[in-house]
C-alpha cells in the first residue's frame, strides 16, 4: 500500500523532525530520537536470547533540530534495544528535567515491544512486511456509517464458534463467525477500545486489579501484545503486528472499517512519581505540560498531559496516526479526551489548534474518519460542538437528552405527575443537534450514542437507579452518579414479568432512537442483546465475564437483536434518516432532509407544544431526495408518557399512505398500511416508524 513521505508536513511546524525511530537499510538501521534537553543519548543493544544483557552500546549525535541519531549494523528485524539519556537533574531547573542515565528507555517510535522476565520493557525492531493482497479500505460514506464500539478481547472471549486458541484475540475478531455476526447485524465499522500497548496503573496493581479498557498507553506505535493469539505472542512483535494487519485485511474484505480509540492525551508514566519508561526520561520538559515551577499541569486526571503546544509532541501524534492509517490500513480514529490535544501554550482550548488542523489537512490521512471525545477534566473542559470542520464529535448532549426523555423523565412523571421539561430538546437531538454543530459541519458531525464503554450498558440503564461499583475496590466512589437511568420499580435483577416487559420496551426505545436519529450512530457492543454489567458503570478494571460479550442468549435477547438489526436496515434504506447537511428553509438539497413537525392531533407544532412539560408526543416527517437513492420520506411518531395516546397521522401534500415499519411496543416487526388523517393508538412510551408513499 502506498504511504506518504514522512518529511511532508501540512503546516510546516515539524521541519527537521523526520524519519524518527528506526529506519532499516540493507546494512542495518539508523535510529533518530528527539530530545532538546538531554546532554547525551546512548543506544543499547541486547542479546537476542536475553533482553537484560547489553551486548553493545552506540552514542547518538545531535543535530540542529535536536534530533539525536546513530547507525548500527545490529539494528535489524528482531533486534532488541533501548535508549539511555543523561542531562541536567538540578531541581531548580525550570520544567523539572528528570534524567536518569541508569534507566533503559523505550524508543517512542518503536513498532514492537518485548518484556524482560522482571517485567521491564524493551524496544524491538520489527520486520513489518505484509501482503495486503490488493484489499482496499472500504471507504464507507459517513451518511452510511454505523459504528460498533467493541473490545478486541471481550468481543470474542466467550464465543464458542471461535476456536479456543483464538478467543479474545485479534485473530478471533477476524474469525468468520465474528465477521458474520457483524455483517448480519449491519454495522459498517468496528471501533476498538485502545490497542496501543498499554500497562496497568500502579494504583490498580496495588489493589490486585488490572486495566482492561486500555486507556494507559505505553507506546503509540506497538499493538497491545496481550490481545494477540498465544501463537503470535510466542512469535514476538513481528507476528503480533502481522496478526493485527491480518485482522484489518479480513474485516476490510467484508466491507467493515476499523476505527481505533487512541489515547494521545497522556501516557502510562503517570505523575512525576510514576514509572519513567520513555518520554519523561528522554525530554520531560518538552513532552509533558508543566507550569513555570516544573509541576505537571494535568487536564486528563491521569497524572500527566502531553504538551501538544510543542512541535515534537505534535509530530509524535501525527506520525503515529500516519503509521496506523497507512502501514496498518486502519480507517479512522476516536481521540480520547481530545480537548487536551487542542490546548495551547497557555493551557487554553483552541478549536483551530495546529495539531487539529494538521491531522485534518494531512494528505497522508486523507479520507480518514476523525472523531473527538470533545472534553477533558481541565479548565473549560467541555467543548462539544467546537472542533473544526472535518472532525466528528461524541455528542454527550444527545446521550443525556435521549436517556432523560425515555428514562429519568418517565421516572419523574411517576413520582410527581409531571415531566421536568418538554419535548423540544429531544426533537433537537433527534434531528441532528443543530444547536451544537454549524451548518458547515452538518448533523453528520454528531456521533450519537446512548451508551459507550464508559457508563451503564443499555440494559443496566433500564434496570438500575444507582451504580453498583463495589467490585472496583473504591467503595462505590468511582463512576458517574449522573446516569439518567430508571429501574422501572425494582433495582437490578427481577422476575417480575411486568417490569421486565417495560424494561425491554424502554431498551427498544433507546436503540430505535439511536438508529433513527440524524447523525452518525455508535452502538456499544452487547446493547443489541441486552448485555448487563450488573449495575457497574465503570468496569474498566474487570477483564472477566462482567465485561466480555456473552454469546449464550435467551429468546428475548434474540428478539432484541432482530429489532436492532432491523433498525440499522431501516436507516440505510431510508436516506431521510441520515442527512449529511442541515436543511435550508425554502431550498431542496440532495444532502439535507426537509423536516416537518406535528403534534398528536396531526397539526403543526406550536411554541406551546415544544415547550410544555405536558406535551410528550410528536410526529417527525422527514423527506430527502438523495443523489443515489432517490426521493424518500419517513414519519416517526414518538410518545413519551406511560398512558395510551390517540394520534392523527398528518395529511401532508402528496402523501397518499403510510406503511408501518416498526413499533417499539412490540418485540417483533409487523407491517400495516394507514391513510393520512387516520387515527392510530400509541402504546405507553413507544415509537412508530412509517414510510410515506406518494402519488406519481
Amino acid at each position: 500500500m502506498p504511504t506518504a513521505d514522512p518529511r511532508q508536513s501540512p503546516d510546516g511546524l515539524h521541519d527537521g523532525l523526520h524519519d524518527l525511530g528506526v529506519t532499516l537499510t540493507p546494512d542495518g538501521g539508523t535510529i533518530r530520537v528527539y530530545s532538546a534537553s538531554a546532554r547525551a543519548l546512548e543506544l543499547c543493544l541486547f542479546s537476542p536470547r536475553d533482553p537484560t544483557w547489553v551486548v553493545s552500546t552506540v552514542p547518538l549525535t545531535k543535530d540542529e533540530a535536536n534530533v539525536w541519531s546513530a547507525t548500527s549494523d545490529a539494528l535489524r528485524g528482531g533486534a532488541t534495544y533501548s535508549l539511555r539519556a543523561n542531562g541536567p537533574r538540578d531541581s531548580a531547573t525550570p520544567s523539572g528535567s528528570r534524567f536518569d542515565p541508569t534507566l533503559h528507555l523505550l524508543d517512542p517510535y518503536a513498532r514492537g515491544l518485548v518484556r524482560t522476565p522482571a517485567g521491564d520493557w524493551r524496544s524491538s525492531v520489527v520486520d513489518d512486511h505484509f501482503d495486503w493482497g490488493g484489499v482496499e479500505k472500504p471507504a464507507t460514506p459517513l451518511d452510511h456509517t454505523v459504528i460498533y464500539e467493541a473490545h478486541a478481547k471481550g468481543m470474542t472471549k466467550l464465543n464458542p464458534a471461535v476456536p479456543e486458541r483464538l478467543r479474545g484475540s485479534y485473530a478471533g475478531l477476524a474469525h468468520e463467525s465474528t465477521i458474520g455476526y457483524l455483517k448480519d447485524l449491519g454495522v459498517t465499522a468496528v471501533e476498538l477500545l485502545p490497542v496501543h500497548q498499554f500497562v496497568t496503573e500502579q494504583r490498580l496493581k496495588t489493589m490486585g486489579l488490572s486495566n482492561y479498557w486500555g486507556y494507559n498507553s505505553l507506546s503509540f506505535f506497538a499493538p497491545h501484545a496481550a490481545w494477540a493469539s498465544p501463537r503470535a505472542q510466542k512469535g514476538g512483535p513481528a507476528l503480533i503486528l502481522r496478526e493485527f494487519k491480518g485482522m484489518v485485511r479480513l474485516l476490510h474484505e467484508a466491507g467493515i472499517e476499523v476505527i481505533l480509540d487512541v489515547v494521545y492525551n497522556h501516557t502510562s508514566e503517570e505523575g512525576p512519581g510514576g514509572p519513567t519508561t520513555s518520554l519523561r526520561g528522554l525530554d520531560d520538559s518538552t513532552y509533558y505540560r508543566q507550569d513555570a515551577h516544573g509541576d505537571y499541569v494535568d487536564t486528563t486526571g491521569c497524572g500527566n498531559s502531553l504538551d501538544t503546544s510543542k512541535s515534537a509532541s505534535q509530530r509524535l501524534v501525527l506520525d503515529s496516526l500516519r503509521y496506523w492509517a497507512n502501514e496498518v490500513q486502519v480507517d479512522g480514529f476516536r481521540f480520547d479526551l481530545a480537548a487536551t490535544l487542542a490546548r495551547d501554550e497557555n493551557d487554553d482550548f483552541d478549536p483551530e489548534h495546529p495539531l487539529l488542523t494538521a491531522i485534518r489537512d494531512d494528505p497522508a490521512l486523507a479520507g480518514t474518519k476523525l472523531i473527538a471525545e470533545p472534553w477533558d477534566v481541565g479548565p473549560d473542559g467541555w467543548q462539544t460542538g467546537r472542533f473544526p470542520n472535518g472532525w466528528l464529535e461524541w455528542n454527550d448532549r444527545y446521550r443525556d437528552r435521549v436517556r432523560q426523555f425515555w428514562l429519568s423523565d418517565v421516572s419523574a412523571v411517576r413520582s410527581t405527575g409531571t415531566a421536568p421539561i418538554g419535548i423540544g430538546g429531544f426533537a433537537t437531538r433527534l434531528s441532528g443537534s443543530s444547536d451544537l454543530f454549524s451548518g458547515e459541519r452538518g448533523p453528520i458531525a454528531s456521533v450519537n450514542f446512548v451508551t459507550a464503554h464508559d457508563g451503564f450498558t443499555a440494559w443496566d440503564l433500564v434496570s438500575y437507579n444507582q451504580k453498583h461499583n463495589l467490585g472496583n475496590g473504591e467503595d462505590n466512589r468511582d463512576g458517574t452518579d449522573n446516569n439518567h437511568s430508571f429501574n422501572h420499580g425494582i433495582e437490578g435483577r427481577t422476575d417480575d414479568a411486568t417490569i421486565l416487559t417495560t424494561r425491554r420496551k424502554a431498551l427498544r426505545n433507546l436503540l430505535a432512537t439511536l438508529l433513527l436519529s440524524a447523525g452518525t450512530p455508535m452502538l456499544t457492543a452487547g446493547d443489541e442483546i441486552g448485555r448487563s454489567q450488573r449495575g457497574n458503570n465503570n468496569a474498566y478494571c474487570h477483564d472477566d465475564e462482567l465485561s466480555w460479550l456473552p454469546w449464550e442468549r435467551e429468546e428475548w435477547q434474540e428478539d432484541l437483536y432482530a429489532i436492532a438489526r432491523a433498525g440499522i436496515r431501516f436507516r440505510l434504506d431510508n436516506p431521510a434518516m441520515r442527512p449529511r447537511d442541515f436543511g435550508v428553509w425554502g431550498e431542496t438539497l440532495e444532502t439535507a432532509t426537509q423536516m416537518d413537525w406535528f403534534n398528536s392531533a396531526g397539526v403543526s407544532m406550536s411554541i406551546e407544544d415544544w415547550d410544555s412539560p405536558a406535551e410528550r408526543t410528536l410526529q417527525y416527517l422527514a423527506a430527502a431526495t438523495h443523489e443515489v437513492d432517490g426521493f424518500n420520506r419517513i414519519l416517526l411518531v414518538v410518545h413519551g408518557l406511560e398512558a395510551e395516546e390517540k394520534v392523527v397521522l398528518p395529511a401532508h401534500a402528496g402523501v397518499t399512505s403510510y406503511t408501518l415499519l416498526f413499533d417499539s411496543a412490540f418485540d417483533w416487526i409487523e407491517q400495516s398500511e394507514h391513510a393520512p388523517g387516520s387515527t392510530i393508538a400509541m402504546s405507553p412510551t413507544s415509537m412508530k416508524l412509517f414510510r410515506a408513499h406518494h402519488s406519481s
